[in-house]
C-alpha cells in the first residue's frame, strides 16, 4: 500500500496543531473589489443619496478625483472636488451604461505613515453599453490610488490616465444587419470618446464651472443670502486676501546692552564696595592698583581735636569741610572736629 508523501507543512483541521489565520487589514485592491460589488448592486431607482452613501464609503471628506486623456482638440485634465464625485458616477450610468467595473493587473503598493498609494499601470474600466446599441467598451490606462491607512482605509486621491480603449461589438448582432448597410454603418462608429459617453464629457466641462462655485453655493446655504450678496462677498474677502496677506507673528525688539566704560571713578566706586564686603579675603582686587591719594580724596578726612594745633606746628593744610560730615552729626562727637573749622585761640587767631 502506497503512502502519500508527508508534507511537514500542512496541518489538518482536525489535528491539535491548527491554527485559524489571524485577521489582517483589508489590502487596497479589496477595497476596488468591494466598490466593484457596490456599483453592480445600484438599481433604476438609485436616488442622490444612494449615491452620496457610495461616495462617502469609499472617499474620503477631501478627496479629489482626476481624469487625464486626449481629445481631437488636444489634451484634457479634469480635477473635481468631494462634492461632485457623486454625480460623477451617476453620469456614466445615465449616458446609457448598464454595469462598470474595474480591473487591476500587477499593481503596485507603497506604506507610508498615513497612507498607502497603489500604482496600477495595466488598469482597465469595463462599460457594458445598452444603447444606442449592445456594446462593451475596454478603457485601458494607468491608475494611482491613494488610500487612508485606518480601518476604514477610504480613497484621497484618485487619478485615472486614459492611454486607449476599445469597442467590442457581438457578432452576433453583426450577422442579425449582414444584409442592411445602414445598420453596420451605424455599428461601426464609436459610441464613446476615450472611452466616455458625452453625457459625462459634459458634465466634466461643466465641473470646471462648477468648481470655483462650490464656495457660493455653500455660503448660500449656510447664510441664506442671495447670489449676488455671495458674490460680492467672496470677491471682498479674496480681495483682503491679495491685498493683505496673512501677519507674521510680530516679534519682541531685541534691546542692546551698552557696554560701560572703564573710568577711575567707577572703578575707584566699586574696589571700595568690593573692598568693605570682603574683608579679610586675600583676593586681589582693582582697589590694589589705585594710588593712596585717590583713595584718601574721596574718604571724609578726619582730625582729632587735640592733634589739630600739632598739624598747623607741621604746616599740614587742612582740607575744605565736607558738607554729608555736618549734615550727619559727626560734628557733634565730643573730641572730633572737621578739619575745615576754624576755633579762635586765646590770643584772637
Amino acid at each position: 500500500m502506497s503512502s502519500t508523501p508527508h508534507d511537514p507543512f500542512y496541518s489538518s483541521p482536525f489535528g491539535p496543531f491548527y491554527r485559524r489565520h489571524t485577521p489582517y487589514m483589508v489590502q487596497p485592491e479589496y477595497r476596488i473589489y468591494e466598490m466593484n460589488k457596490r456599483l453592480q448592486s445600484r438599481t433604476e431607482d438609485s436616488d442622490n443619496l444612494w449615491w452620496d452613501a457610495f461616495a462617502t464609503e469609499f472617499f474620503e471628506d477631501d478627496a479629489t478625483l482626476t481624469l487625464s486623456f486626449c481629445l481631437e482638440d488636444g489634451p484634457k485634465r479634469y480635477t473635481i472636488g468631494r462634492t461632485l464625485i457623486p454625480r460623477y458616477f451617476s453620469t456614466v450610468f445615465e449616458g446609457g451604461v448598464t454595469d462598470l467595473y474595474y480591473i487591476l493587473k500587477h499593481s503596485k503598493e507603497s506604506y507610508h505613515n498615513s497612507s498607502i498609494t497603489v500604482d496600477c499601470d495595466q488598469c482597465a474600466m469595463v462599460t457594458q453599453h445598452g444603447k444606442p446599441m449592445f456594446t462593451k467598451v475596454c478603457t485601458e490606462g494607468r491608475l494611482i490610488l491613494e488610500f487612508t491607512f485606518d480601518d476604514l482605509m477610504r480613497i484621497k486621491t484618485w487619478h485615472f490616465t486614459i492611454r486607449q480603449y476599445r469597442e467590442l461589438v457581438p457578432r452576433s448582432i453583426l450577422a442579425m444587419h449582414a444584409q442592411d448597410p445602414q445598420v453596420l454603418d451605424q455599428l461601426s462608429k464609436n459610441i464613446t470618446r476615450m472611452g466616455l459617453t458625452n453625457f459625462t464629457l459634459n458634465y466634466l466641462r461643466l465641473c470646471v464651472i462648477l468648481e470655483p462655485m462650490q464656495e457660493l453655493m455653500s455660503r448660500h446655504k449656510t447664510y441664506n443670502l442671495s447670489p449676488r450678496d455671495c458674490l460680492k462677498t467672496c470677491l471682498f474677502q479674496k480681495w483682503q486676501r491679495m491685498v493683505a496677506p496673512p501677519a507674521e507673528p510680530t516679534r519682541q525688539p531685541t534691546t542692546k546692552r551698552r557696554k560701560r566704560k572703564n573710568s577711575t571713578s567707577s572703578t575707584s566706586n566699586s574696589s571700595a564696595g568690593n573692598n568693605a564686603n570682603s574683608t579679610g579675603s586675600k583676593k586681589k582686587t582693582p582697589a590694589a592698583n589705585l594710588s593712596l591719594s585717590s583713595q584718601v580724596t574721596h574718604q571724609p578726612h578726619m582730625v582729632p581735636f587735640e592733634q589739630r594745633g600739632r598739624s598747623r606746628a607741621l604746616g599740614m593744610r587742612p582740607s575744605p569741610p565736607s558738607p554729608c560730615l555736618s549734615s550727619s552729626g559727626l560734628h557733634d562727637a565730643p573730641g572730633y572736629r572737621c578739619d575745615g573749622g576754624r576755633r579762635a585761640n586765646s590770643d584772637g587767631r
